[in-house]
């Protein structure tokens, strides 16, 4: 099943789109994957509508709170996508991303989703489900309009979508890759979001070095990790220790400094050139969004092989 996380990202993007006050940033698919239990949050979110229970007050602020994250998260990352655009993309730790979906400048781009069978084969159901959806017509007038879709599930904008199962606490990164068709003599983008703070500092070096080891010339790693804060920590202890968020079950287990993060990578081969904040990220853009302060902890960074 997908992780509690990759849901919450989903839904707080479903939540936001259309309504982030600026054009750079959209998500129609992403209330596609979402079952209807799932979309109930996301609807009180959109409809500025708060719910009366204790629980269900919880999931709605954990809805909001994360489509104010996920808009700047969203539109630094694709722009960085757009800019270091190669025939390769691999999402490492993919669960419910759409980019492959939504973003015809990966026309042509093969993407690699490298994930956990077990969370490959739930968003697999997500999209067979979305697909059998379109054919049935929409639901409301927030979701798409019915369009045909592939065998496969719905209409894929990148050159294509290679599943990539990996259990990292078994299987070699390299190996599946290579199994999957990606050529470690091609220039590739790669892309690292809402993983890092999951993983021990070990294993975001162990990954950084398999990651390495197929990293041509002219790659690109784009990085999406959090820096400490007193802040952020008092509030996941707070709510661990409350059970009241829906992601309590999955702690944070490695922060890292900018330049603790910019010296990492440049042993493994990658120069950053550029590490911005969500919170600086979102002050640039338009739109009513709040501006919280626990934005200043998430950060995306942009690297170069080389």
């Amino acid at each position: 099943m997908a992780s509690r996380t990759a849901v919450l990202v989903c839904q707080g993007r479903a939540a936001t789109h259309g309504r982030a006050g600026t054009d750079r940033f959209s998500d129609p698919v992403a209330a596609e994957l979402l079952y209807d239990a799932e979309r109930g949050p996301v609807d009180e979110v959109r409809a500025n509508s708060a719910p009366k229970g204790w629980q269900e007050r919880t999931r709605y602020e954990s809805v909001r709170a994360c489509a104010e994250i996920v808009v700047p998260r969203t539109i630094a990352i694709d722009d960085a996508l757009r800019t270091h655009a190669t025939g390769q993309l691999v999402i490492l730790g993919a669960g419910l991303d759409t980019r492959a979906w939504r973003l015809p400048e990966l026309a042509r781009t093969d993407v690699w989703e490298v994930d956990h069978p077990a969370s490959q084969q739930d968003k697999q159901a997500r999209l067979a489900e979305a697909a059998a959806a379109r054919l049935r017509g929409p639901d409301d007038g927030d979701h798409p309009s019915p369009r045909q879709p592939e065998r496969t599930g719905l209409p894929v904008l990148a050159r294509s979508v290679r599943f990539t199962p990996v259990d990292f606490a078994v299987d070699d990164l390299g190996t599946a890759l290579a199994a999957h068709g990606h050529d470690a003599s091609a220039s590739t983008t790669w892309l690292w979001e809402g993983v890092v703070p999951y993983l021990t500092r070990e294993q975001v070096r162990a990954t950084l070095t398999a990651l390495a080891a197929r990293t041509a010339p002219g790659s690109a790693l784009v990085v999406n990790y959090q820096a400490p804060s007193a802040r952020a920590a008092a509030g996941r202890l707070l709510t661990r220790l409350l059970g009241s968020s829906i992601t309590s079950g999955e702690p944070w287990r490695s922060l890292w400094r900018p330049q603790q993060m910019a010296a990492l990578l440049m042993q493994h081969g990658l120069r950053v050139v550029s590490d911005d904040d969500l919170l600086s990220l979102a002050h640039a853009l338009p739109g009513p969004a709040e501006r919280r302060a626990s934005l200043r902890s998430g950060r995306v960074a942009v690297a170069e092989s080389g």
